[in-house]
C-alpha cells in the first residue's frame, strides 16, 4: 500500500506539473518571430501609408485644377479709356474670342460679359464684389478659365491653356495603345506559357524562360526608339507612307505588347504549372491528346491565374510612359485611327512636365488630374481582377 500511495502521489505531481510546463511553453517569447512579425507588419503598413499618401497628393492638387479659377491673358487689350460707370467699350480684334457670360478681369476688377457686338463689349462692372475703377486704353484683358468635372468627362478637346479640358483626347489614345498591346501580348504570352508548361522539357524551360524574361529588363526608352526607328518604318513599308504617320499609336502599342509579353508568359506559366499533375494524367487516361489536355483541362483549371496575369499586364500597358512619349506623338488628338499621331495620358505628363511650368498654373495642376485618372483606371482593373480571381479560383487538396 505504501508503494502504491507513493506511485499515485508521484503521478499526481507529474500531472500537476504538465500544465505549468505547457503554459510556460506557450508564454515563451521567440525574439526572432517577433522581429519578423513586426517587420512584416511594418512593410504592410508602409505600403498602405504610401498608397494613401499618393492618393492624398493627387487629390489635393487635382482639387486645385477643378476648383480654382485661373486667369489667362487674352491678348485682346482695351482700345479706349473706360470710366467707372462705363458698361460698353471696344476691344482689339486680336487674341482670344470672347463669349457672352465669360468672366474677364482688367487689373483687379472683375467684369461679366452680358453682350457682344463685334468688337463692342457690354459688361457688368464690379462683378463678384470687386471694385469698379477707370482703366486706360491698352489695359490687358484676362479671361477666366475653370475646369469642371462635366467638361472633363464629356468633351474631347484637351488644351488647358485655351480653356479646353476634355480628357478623352488623351484617354482614347491611352486605351488604343493598350488595346493594341493586349492583342499582341496576350495570345503570344499564353501560347508561350502553354509551350513552356506542357511541351518544353525541363532543360528547354530552364533555358528559354530566363531568356524571355530578359525582355523585361530592357529600358523602356530603348523600346521607344525601337518603335520609332524599326517598327514605324516597317508599318510604313507595309501600309504606305501616306497611311502611317511617323509618330503613331500602332507602333507604340505593338512594342508595348513586346514589353509586357514576359509578364504575361511568366505569370501564366506559373499558373499552369500549379495545376495538379493528376488532372493531366486523368485526361490522358481518357484518351485526350496533349493539345486537348492543355486547352480543355489545364488552361480552364488555371483560368483565375491567367486572368490575373492579363489584368496586371494591361495595367502595366496603361501606365507605360517612355515608349508612347517617343513613338506615339506629342499632341492630344481624339482619334481611333492607330496609324495617326496621338498623345497618351502618360506621354502628355512627360511632355508638359519637362517644360517651364509655373506652380499652381493650369498646366501644372492638370498633371495631377491626369495622374488621378490613371490611378482610378488601374484601381478599377485591379478590383475587376480580384473579383475574377475569386470567382474562378480552383482549390486543390
Amino acid at each position: 500500500m505504501t508503494d502504491l500511495s507513493q506511485s499515485q502521489t508521484a503521478q499526481g505531481a507529474a500531472a500537476s506539473e504538465q500544465p505549468t510546463a505547457a503554459g510556460s511553453l506557450r508564454r515563451k517569447r521567440r525574439i526572432g518571430e517577433v522581429i519578423i512579425q513586426s517587420f512584416l507588419f511594418l512593410c504592410g503598413f508602409l505600403s498602405i501609408f504610401i498608397t494613401m499618401g499618393i492618393v492624398y497628393e493627387l487629390g489635393k492638387e487635382s482639387l486645385l485644377f477643378f476648383g480654382s479659377r485661373q486667369w489667362e491673358n487674352s491678348n485682346k487689350p482695351i482700345t479706349q479709356r473706360i470710366e467707372v460707370d462705363t458698361t460698353q467699350f471696344a476691344v482689339s480684334t486680336s487674341g482670344f474670342t470672347l463669349d457672352i457670360e465669360d468672366l474677364i478681369r482688367v487689373d483687379e476688377e472683375l467684369m461679366l460679359i452680358t453682350g457682344l457686338d463685334e468688337t463692342l463689349v457690354t459688361v457688368e462692372r464690379g462683378f463678384d464684389g470687386s471694385e469698379a475703377v477707370a482703366h486706360n486704353a491698352g489695359a490687358v484683358i484676362e479671361i477666366a478659365t475653370e475646369a469642371t468635372l462635366r467638361e472633363f468627362f464629356t468633351t474631347t478637346q484637351w488644351n488647358p491653356q485655351i480653356g479646353q479640358f476634355g480628357i478623352w483626347a488623351l484617354a482614347t489614345s491611352t486605351l488604343l495603345t493598350s488595346a493594341i498591346a493586349v492583342v499582341v501580348a496576350l495570345p503570344l504570352g499564353l501560347a508561350t506559357a502553354v509551350y513552356l508548361s506542357e511541351y518544353a522539357s525541363q532543360k528547354a524551360r530552364n533555358t528559354l524562360k530566363p531568356i524571355l524574361e530578359i525582355l523585361a529588363g530592357v529600358p523602356t526608352v530603348v523600346y521607344g526608339y525601337f518603335a520609332l526607328t524599326f517598327m514605324t518604318p516597317l508599318l510604313r513599308s507595309i501600309f504606305g507612307k501616306d497611311v502611317v504617320a511617323i509618330y503613331n499609336t500602332a507602333s507604340a502599342g505593338i512594342v508595348i505588347g513586346i514589353l509586357i509579353l514576359p509578364l504575361v508568359s511568366s505569370m501564366s506559366e506559373d499558373a499552369l504549372s500549379a495545376v495538379p499533375r493528376s488532372l493531366r494524367e486523368a485526361a490522358y487516361g481518357l484518351g485526350a491528346t496533349r493539345l486537348e489536355t492543355a486547352v480543355k483541362v489545364v488552361v480552364p483549371a488555371a483560368f483565375s491565374g491567367i486572368v490575373a496575369a492579363f489584368i496586371v499586364a494591361v495595367s502595366r500597358a496603361i501606365g507605360e510612359t517612355m515608349i508612347v512619349a517617343i513613338a506615339a506623338g506629342a499632341g492630344p488628338a481624339f482619334t481611333f485611327n492607330p496609324f495617326q499621331s496621338a498623345e497618351t495620358m502618360t506621354g502628355h505628363i512627360v511632355r508638359i512636365s519637362g517644360g517651364d511650368l509655373s506652380y499652381d498654373s493650369l498646366d501644372y495642376n492638370s498633371i495631377f488630374a491626369i495622374g488621378l485618372m490613371l490611378f482610378f483606371m488601374t484601381l478599377a482593373l485591379n478590383i475587376f481582377s480580384q473579383r475574377i480571381v475569386r470567382r474562378f479560383r480552383e482549390v486543390y487538396e
